[in-house]
């Protein structure tokens, strides 16, 4: 599974890999345990995490989520220590050790717990999205030169 593959709808906790588009709207399942199915009309906020990013203080202005939480992955390797109900200057101390330049008056507490569950539960049931792929590395590498 890649992070490509994976989405986040307004309105419903959780995370679901996309199954596949329908006549009505996009046939999604839960990440869970439950793997329940889901369809959501075209007028739902389907946002892929991919696509998602956290503001930050760099040139460019954000930093693309999937590296947020492949570095939160290096370092603690699926065990933050932290949950949604943790206290919001610890939840800021976590963000701040890992992304320094994150822009405070624009990332709120409830959107570093919405990452902590998020990695949470992807570092549960799915580690493998964290691995970085060979044809990812050569582009970094491509970028770099």
């Amino acid at each position: 599974m890649k992070f490509e593959e994976i989405a986040a709808v307004t309105g419903k906790g959780g995370l679901f890999r996309i199954a596949k588009p329908g006549r009505t709207g996009i046939i999604l399942e839960s990440l869970d345990a439950q793997k329940k199915k889901v369809v959501v009309g075209a007028d739902a906020q389907v946002s892929i995490l991919s696509e998602i990013s956290i503001y930050t203080h760099t040139e460019e202005g954000a930093t693309p989520l999937v590296d947020v939480m492949r570095k939160i992955h290096a370092e603690f390797d699926g065990d933050t220590g932290l949950s949604k109900t943790s206290d919001p200057d610890e939840l800021k101390a976590f963000l701040q050790h890992i992304l320094p330049d994150y822009d405070e008056s624009r990332v709120y507490v409830s959107d570093i717990k919405k990452l902590v569950t998020w990695y949470n539960l992807l570092a549960k049931d799915h580690p493998e999205v964290f691995e970085i792929e060979p044809e990812t590395e050569k582009e970094e590498e491509k970028e770099e030169n």
